[in-house]
């Protein structure tokens, strides 16, 4: 027998959990246009549903430098103090519409400057928008929870300072760091004093690695950085053959070393064939600490209940496969112990039982 197919409006209203999710790859394509107008930046186009498809076919063109070269718009809205609140408030909102009740949002700061913000004020305005979002969003009765993980430039020499502000914000909303940009050519280890720090700071972190580039990138982010997740991690496949896990492989999935998957984007940027074909459903039956995501919402043109959607429709995913996902999360979500475990059986075990 097969399992009944979960209807969209369900999966909307099941709790959910995303660890790898970018600030300014998640506007709304309306706000873009509205804040674009206020500064003086010229967009591609000014209709909300032409920009909108604009950013996914830029996205599909399988090209990581294109795929990145999209968030050239949204930055350029993003380095005013107004525009940041309002970025950042109207990002917990959307997640909280979509059943989101935890996330990590990332981003750099350093590329928030341009218009004479220092790094701290981006910092502070972020949170101060995040806050006002979760205020809104929890008296609108869809409370969620939302996490700062500050990114390092990995292309450029600022990760220092990057992983400075992790430090020095981690009691005032930030929760963990990250290094993001071009993988390929930029390794990991190029960083290592900054993750030292990090990690005697207690601050914890994940890398980006196993995306465009393969397993030495994967080895150096976790054996010699540290990282306690994997931004994407796909190619980690690299090291299994017939389901038999070489020594990476099974170190990350014997250390529980959550992957941060993104199926959607995955496929843009030409990490996998389709959503039938992703990694993500092998390495979750292979007992890895899968995590499924979004990445980027306005890039890729997706949110949560849509990827959900599209495992369950082409890759056979079933509630249980989607409830695994989201505990796993929760349980590798850079926040103490005690608030995971009260995430877990106060929220996403009772909401997943109630909507199903």
């Amino acid at each position: 027998m097969t399992a009944p197919r979960i209807d969209t409006e369900t999966l909307r209203r099941l709790p959910k959990a995303v660890l790898h999710d970018h600030l300014d790859g998640g506007l709304r394509p309306a706000t873009v246009i509205e804040l674009a107008a206020a500064v003086g930046h010229t967009l591609p186009t000014t209709d909300p549903d032409e920009l909108a498809a604009w950013y996914v076919e830029a996205a599909c063109s399988g090209d990581l430098v294109r795929y990145i070269g999209t968030f050239e718009h949204t930055l350029a809205v993003m380095q005013t103090r107004w525009g940041l609140l309002r970025v950042a408030e109207e990002y917990v909102l959307d997640l909280a519409a979509d059943g989101v009740v935890y996330a990590e949002v990332r981003y750099a700061p350093e590329l928030n400057t341009r218009a004479g913000l220092s790094l701290a004020e981006v910092v502070e305005t972020v949170q101060e928008g995040l806050a006002a979002g979760m205020a809104k969003a929890a008296a609108a009765g869809t409370p969620v929870r939302v996490g700062t993980l500050l990114c390092g430039m990995r292309m450029f020499d600022r990760v220092g300072e990057a992983a400075d502000l992790a430090v020095a914000y981690r009691d005032a909303g930030v929760v963990g760091f990250d290094i993001a940009g071009a993988e390929d050519g930029f390794p990991p280890a190029d960083h290592l004093a900054a993750f030292e720090h990090l990690r005697a700071e207690s601050v914890p972190f994940t890398i980006h690695a196993g995306e465009a580039y393969g397993l030495p990138s994967i080895h150096q982010a976790v054996q010699v950085c540290g990282a306690q997740r994997l931004g994407h991690g796909v190619r980690i496949t690299e090291d299994i053959v017939d389901g038999k896990l070489g020594r990476l492989a099974g170190w990350v999935r014997d250390r529980r070393i959550a992957l941060e998957m993104c199926p959607t984007s995955n496929l843009q940027t030409g990490c996998a064939g389709s959503i039938a074909e992703h990694p993500i459903t092998a390495l979750k039956d292979l007992g890895f600490r899968v995590t499924l995501n979004t990445d980027n919402r306005l890039v890729s043109g997706t949110t949560m209940t849509r990827e959900m959607a599209l495992l369950v429709e082409e890759a056979g995913w079933t509630a249980e496969d989607l409830r695994t996902v989201t505990v796993n999360a929760v349980k590798s979500a850079f926040i103490p112990f005690d608030e995971r475990k009260a995430l877990i059986e106060d929220v996403i075990l009772p909401g997943y039982a109630e909507a199903l």
